[in-house]
């Protein structure tokens, strides 16, 4: 499945990803509206990661402008910001009518259109006690169904006498897809976790480790090298690498992501959403390797 992917996101101050073939938004910084305009209307599951600012406070435009299509929001199911802004935004705009609001859960799947679903998977960026969820990364699964190898050499008569006998279920199989994973906010814990996706949008907010290691008061995040390495253990079709801290510049940016595409022999296409841009179509650009 092609997929034309649009977004922005610089750490601290707004990230947001619209995938339009599927209508599927992943956070909703500022400049949300600003950046897609009238194809906002296409929107119509919004998934957020996690409470913090820079990932959902365009939502409120974006919910005065178009929540006449009925979208919905989804969020962490323990973030308990989200009530809140929901019984803001129908204080503030009682005119807007129509968005809904759903708390969710890790593991949990949600149908989206047919043969598309989102599963929230937790992450680690929000430390918190007693299991509570209050980050989540998330999938695209695309499901499908196949002829059963046993079946492939029948000829068309006998195969649909067959299905009418049998069944679909008896020789058809199903077959799910990762078209997309999104890791949110959260540091590289599990190398499993993205692994057999077809495009990966992953944080960097830091380039090097070490560097991740000055902030341990804060929630936790990814850095580049980290990222790469992880990336390199795992078969993803395409990567795009987001959400990197204002301190770089996106030229010292590229010189770091060359320099570790070699280092780990990294040979899929490895994009960059740059420092402070919006970035339109961003799998038909250029890669940085």
């Amino acid at each position: 499945m092609k997929l034309t992917i649009h977004g922005y996101s610089t750490a601290l101050f707004a990230t947001w990803y619209f995938i339009e073939e599927l209508g599927i938004l992943f956070d909703a910084g500022d400049g949300l509206t600003s950046g897609l305009l009238s194809k906002c209307g296409k929107i119509k599951n919004i998934f957020i990661s996690h409470a913090d600012r820079d990932h959902l406070t365009g939502l409120l435009q974006y919910n005065q402008l178009f929540s006449i299509h009925q979208p919905k929001i989804y969020y962490p199911k323990d973030a308990q910001s989200f009530p809140f802004l929901n019984q803001f935004f129908t204080n503030f705009d009682p005119h807007a009518k129509g968005t809904t609001w759903q708390a969710i859960d890790k593991n949990q799947t949600i149908d989206v259109k047919e043969k598309i679903s989102v599963e929230a998977i937790e992450n680690e960026h929000v430390v918190t006690k007693n299991g509570m969820i209050k980050s989540l990364s998330y999938k695209i699964w695309e499901t499908k169904k196949k002829l059963k190898p046993e079946f492939t050499n029948l000829e068309p008569t006998q195969l649909r006498t067959l299905r009418q006998e049998k069944g679909d279920d008896f020789v058809l199989e199903e077959l799910k897809m990762n078209i997309l994973s999104y890791s949110g906010d959260t540091p590289v814990v599990d190398y499993k976790r993205y692994d057999h996706s077809k495009v990966l949008i992953h944080e960097a907010t830091f380039l090097t480790k070490a560097e991740t290691n000055t902030k341990a008061e804060k929630n936790n995040h990814s850095s580049l090298e980290e990222v790469m390495k992880m990336v390199s253990n795992c078969t993803i079709d395409q990567l795009i690498l987001g959400h990197f801290s204002s301190r770089y510049h996106t030229e010292e940016i590229d010189l770091k992501i060359k320099e570790l595409v070699k280092q780990f022999n990294i040979k899929i296409p490895v994009f960059r959403l740059p420092i402070g841009e919006v970035s339109k179509d961003i799998l038909n650009g250029n890669p940085i390797n």
